[in-house]
């Protein structure tokens, strides 16, 4: 892979250990609640849910990690792979939960991707 498209996935990468430390660890906080437009009462109430979504998130950031490492062609396959997964989760999010996710997850993933497979 280019540079530029490594880059991008390993940002990737990290906006999803990000998002895991929110949902896993930072939940019930003020920034965590910023973040995802919850109340404390609904934060309390939905911690063992969101610490769930973030391992999912760690997952997603150690495919992308895993496929900005590994050589070609098991890296193009992988971070193509994870790409998409986290292209598709962030269209689902949007249209279930907020339509915000579709440019935070989505857009990016999306980017990362044309620049993997210009790459190609």
């Amino acid at each position: 892979m280019s540079t530029l498209a490594t880059v991008a996935v390993l940002a990737l990468a990290a906006l999803h250990a990000y998002i895991l430390v929110l949902e896993m660890f930072l939940w019930t906080t003020p920034r965590a609640r910023a973040a995802f437009g919850t109340s404390a009462e609904f934060a309390a109430g939905t911690k063992a849910l969101a610490a769930n979504q973030g391992l999912y998130n760690g997952f997603l950031a150690a495919g992308l990690l895993w496929g900005a490492v590994a050589s070609d062609p098991v890296g193009f396959q992988v971070s193509v792979f994870f790409l998409v997964c986290v292209a598709v989760a962030g269209v689902y999010g949007a249209a279930t939960a907020s339509r915000k996710i579709l440019f935070v997850q989505t857009v990016p993933a999306l980017v990362a991707l044309a620049l993997v497979l210009l790459a190609r």
